[in-house]
């Protein structure tokens, strides 16, 4: 499959699985998405992995521009789950991590689950669709570990604090989707 096929097949996935029915009838249709269906089914896992590593390369970050991708919601964590098995079939070296909610007491676990990241350039993932807190809590997170936010990225890209954030330092923001393409074609269909 070539960069472009993969994309579509992706968006003919999203499309089915993750698109909510109540979409036509929503105030704001771009909130009935539910990525997770995506980033955890065996076909639209892996192409999201590919696509994001395309979409990287195509937004200027080559690989080794970036050692290790994730984020703060369980979503960004699939996604950077899907990133590391596409760079690894490509011969890639690319870690995972997950910046894990406030947890109840020091002991309880480490701010950021998997390889240390202190030092290192990393790409944060985006799900502006995840219910939850805020991300910019796990930004400092990531500042406190000393990594280097490269881009920040999404599979399908909406409104978003993450990419408020992103403009606001000068840091590319970068989206395989856009939830238009989605509902767009949800509502004709």
């Amino acid at each position: 499959m070539t960069h472009d096929s993969h994309k579509a097949r992706l968006t003919e996935l999203i499309r089915t699985l993750c698109v909510r029915d109540e979409v036509t009838s929503a105030p704001d249709p771009a909130l009935c998405l539910d990525l997770e269906q995506a980033t955890l089914h065996h076909e639209a896992a892996p192409l999201i992995g590919h696509v994001m590593i395309d979409l990287l390369e195509e937004s200027g970050y080559a690989p080794g521009d970036y050692d290790s991708v994730g984020g703060a919601t369980r979503s960004a964590s699939y996604v950077a789950t899907a990133l590391l098995h596409a760079a690894t079939s490509r011969g890639l070296d690319l870690d995972a991590f997950c910046v894990c909610a406030a947890a109840p007491s020091p002991e309880s676990l480490p701010p950021i689950e998997g390889p240390s990241i202190n030092g290192r350039k990393i790409v944060v993932i985006d799900d502006p669709y995840a219910e939850g807190n805020s991300p910019l809590p796990a930004l400092e997170t990531l500042r406190q570990a000393q990594a280097e936010i490269v881009a920040v990225a999404a599979v399908v890209g909406g409104p978003s604090r993450l990419k408020d954030f992103a403009e606001e330092k000068g840091i590319v923001y970068c989206s395989a989707l856009t939830d238009l393409d989605l509902v767009t074609t949800a509502i004709k269909n």
